[in-house]
């Protein structure tokens, strides 16, 4: 599946659970790593983890399947790894600490990520 396509899968399954603030970030300027990083937020632990959950759930009947999920059991800040496409699922303060949409759009913070490689 193109990056793209499941990119809106994921955008979609967020969407169906009621995500919060979603965002997608197109990153293939910035990196090799990946295409997209989808940020969202929950309003609480247990809704960090059912979005993470619904997000690989609705990946799987599309035949895709994460390469990696962590943080799934405390629920404070849940990743899945698609490869093309990373999801980051939070809690409104960790988004609010971390604040990766200013680190993954700021120029000179990609910049700052390109020295220390």
């Amino acid at each position: 599946m193109k990056s793209e396509k499941l990119k809106d899968l994921v955008m979609q399954a967020l969407d169906d659970v009621k995500a919060r603030d979603v965002l997608s970030l197109d990153v293939r300027e910035l990196t090799s790593v990946t295409d997209f990083m989808i940020i969202a937020s929950g309003t609480s632990n247990q809704h960090v983890k059912s979005l993470a959950a619904n997000v690989v759930q609705e990946a799987k009947k599309h035949k895709q399947r994460p390469i990696g999920t962590e943080g799934e059991n405390a629920g404070e800040w849940v990743l899945v790894d698609f490869g093309d496409v990373v999801v980051h699922v939070m809690l409104p303060d960790t988004r609010r600490f971390y604040d990766l949409e200013k680190l993954w759009s700021n120029p000179s913070a990609r910049i700052r990520q390109e020295d220390a490689n």
